[in-house]
């Protein structure tokens, strides 16, 4: 039960940021004297720290003295591998980000060519962020491919062929000395929307990641689910064309080879060079460019018939989409919606909200970093500097 207490305390200090003593027993449903033995053991580990605001009180009063999570607590490392970039960011507990950093990556990087990059980008974010490796509690990691569950390796149907097979916790725990926790790019997009983007407050909602590959997230009653093995949420696999193309994952006619962005610029650059970025793309169809509009409004209308088969089967609040098609806005957005309400049963299409990802390219990083941070009480029972030597 005390346990459990603490991890109510440190939830509820990691969201607020600040907050009074009175304010923690309400949001938490403690009582005050529970809440007050609490944060003095927090605070004699350093974890928690007085802080006074500016202003008077009430009926002008001393100004009222507020908690936050210390920054002495640690931090929390995220790092994202796309396909042609690694991006590392420095958090501290409170979720503010101290140091943010990316670099280009070539597509046939090996893995551990790949690791070895994050290693010294993630030295240089410490440096940046005026923080100690040893200050670090622990990592969290974006990969382009599902992981399973039983042997933590990456699935056949990564983005980056070179990773299959590939165990990257172990990996990258070893390389850097801290734990470390690799998850499928598209769920960390939907657990870095439901911690600070689109999705706070939202207990069922369903993440698309729209890129050179579509993932998908998703979020049940609060939590973030990825099924008995890992690979819940593969919404680019389903198939819509039975006749389609082959997939990379062996199969034919998935929804990543009619709307993924990779199949975007195929469309395009036999007309308009094969230099031609998605970005360029989305910029052509805001101004009003036809090929370029149609293009992607094709793509949405596709994920629209599979969002309406997912909104059948969990019935969703809201679907996120994320990615890098999603700067293209309603562009996307209004095919794939009227494609929704024409599919999905009227109850589930017509109630679900579909909308923007609010994070764009950080979106996986900042959920590789919510990784740790929605875990953090777990590591708030020893310091920072005991977890590194355990972990070493």
């Amino acid at each position: 039960m005390r346990d459990r207490n603490r991890r109510l305390v440190v939830d509820e200090l990691r969201r607020a940021g600040l907050v009074s003593r009175a304010e923690l027993a309400r949001r938490t449903g403690l009582s005050r004297s529970t809440v007050s033995t609490l944060v003095a053991d927090l605070q004699a580990q350093g974890l928690v720290a007085e802080r006074e605001v500016d202003g008077a009180g009430p009926q002008g009063g001393r100004p009222p003295v507020l908690l936050s999570l210390e920054r002495a607590a640690g931090v929390a490392l995220g790092i994202d591998f796309g396909k042609r970039h690694v991006r590392v960011i420095v958090s501290d507990l409170a979720h503010t980000v101290l140091a943010d950093l990316e670099r280009p990556m070539e597509t046939e990087q090996s893995a551990q060519e790949g690791f070895d990059a994050a290693a010294r980008l993630s030295m240089q974010a410490l440096r940046e962020a005026g923080v100690e490796q040893t200050d670090i509690i622990g990592a969290g990691m974006g990969v382009p491919g599902p992981i399973d569950v039983a042997s933590g390796e990456v699935g056949s149907s990564a983005i980056l062929p070179g990773w299959v097979g590939v165990r990257p916790e172990q990996d990258v725990s070893r390389q850097l000395g801290i734990p470390v926790k690799a998850e499928n790019d598209a769920n960390l997009g939907a657990l870095a929307e439901l911690t600070w983007g689109a999705g706070r407050g939202t207990a069922d909602f369903v993440y698309i990641k729209v890129s050179s590959g579509i993932g998908g997230g998703l979020v049940l009653n609060g939590q973030l689910y990825t099924g008995s093995g890992g690979i819940a949420g593969e919404l680019g696999h389903s198939m819509v064309d039975e006749h389609g193309p082959v997939c990379r994952c062996g199969n034919r006619g998935c929804l990543e080879t009619v709307a993924s962005t990779r199949q975007i610029l195929e469309l395009l650059r036999p007309a308009r060079g094969s230099d031609l970025t998605i970005e360029e793309v989305i910029a052509h169809a805001r101004e009003g460019d036809r090929a370029s509009r149609r293009v992607i409004g094709d793509a949405g209308r596709a994920i629209g018939v599979v969002v309406a088969q997912v909104c059948n089967v969990l019935n969703p609040a809201k679907v996120i989409v994320g990615g890098d098609l999603s700067a293209a806005g309603d562009v996307l957005l209004d095919p794939l919606r009227d494609e929704v309400t024409r599919h999905a049963v009227p109850a589930a299409g017509g109630n679900v909200e579909i909308v923007p990802g609010v994070l764009g390219r950080r979106a996986e990083v900042l959920g590789a970093a919510a990784l740790v941070l929605r875990d953090v009480d777990a590591f708030a029972l020893h310091p920072p500097r005991d977890v590194q030597q355990q972990a070493g």
